[in-house]
């Protein structure tokens, strides 16, 4: 059992799946005994707006803001939006980022512009970075819908709790709801999990 607070950042652009990944961290670590507190800002939550979501879990949890310089992971959705919520992940903490690209619409009316190379500048902090093409693995699985299990699969080695407890969490909500899904995402679970570990 863990004795200290985990926090997780997930972030991303709307309709990517960032408030289901958070919701299914959050079961999961309820279902492991975990206190568990959750929080989501989308800032514009239609689909192709910035969304937000704090994850927070141990014995006993206060608030589920995460402060900078705190999060323990921060799974990034799209690779401008991770880089922008750097300053939240602790020194030893791990970035889990898809690099897909989108401009937010801060970006398309001139208000900011869309950095270079994500990735590069996420890796020059010295943090601990992960990053593959989450959208690639889906449509090679046959499913571009499948993002979310593959990035929730690539940070399942990170957590406190054992992988197949996050898979199992995934795999009932499938076979409650949508069972002819279910083994598709069983094999996104695992690519993600291949890819996070590069």
């Amino acid at each position: 059992m863990l004795d200290r607070i985990t926090n997780i950042l997930v972030v991303g652009i709307g309709g990517q799946g960032v408030m289901t990944a958070a919701e299914m961290l959050a079961r999961t670590a309820l279902s492991q005994g975990y206190d568990v507190k959750k929080t989501e800002v989308a800032g514009m939550a239609q689909r192709g707006g910035v969304v937000s979501s704090h994850i927070r879990f141990g014995p006993k949890v206060y608030s589920p803001q995460i402060d900078p310089g705190e999060a323990d992971l921060l799974i990034g959705f799209e690779a401008a939006e991770a880089l922008r919520w750097l300053p939240y992940l602790r020194p030893t903490g791990v970035a889990m980022v898809n690099t897909l690209r989108i401009a937010p619409p801060v970006v398309s009316v001139g208000l900011y512009d869309y950095p270079v190379d994500p990735i590069g500048e996420l890796a020059a902090f010295g943090v601990e970075v992960h990053s593959f093409d989450a959208g690639a693995i889906a449509d090679q699985l046959g499913n571009p819908k499948l993002v979310n299990t593959i990035m929730l699969g690539a940070i399942s080695d990170h957590l406190p709790f054992p992988a197949d407890a996050l898979k199992d969490c995934i795999m009932e909500g499938f076979r409650a709801y949508k069972p002819k899904l279910a083994e598709i995402n069983a094999q996104a679970f695992a690519a993600g999990r291949e890819a996070g570990r590069v």
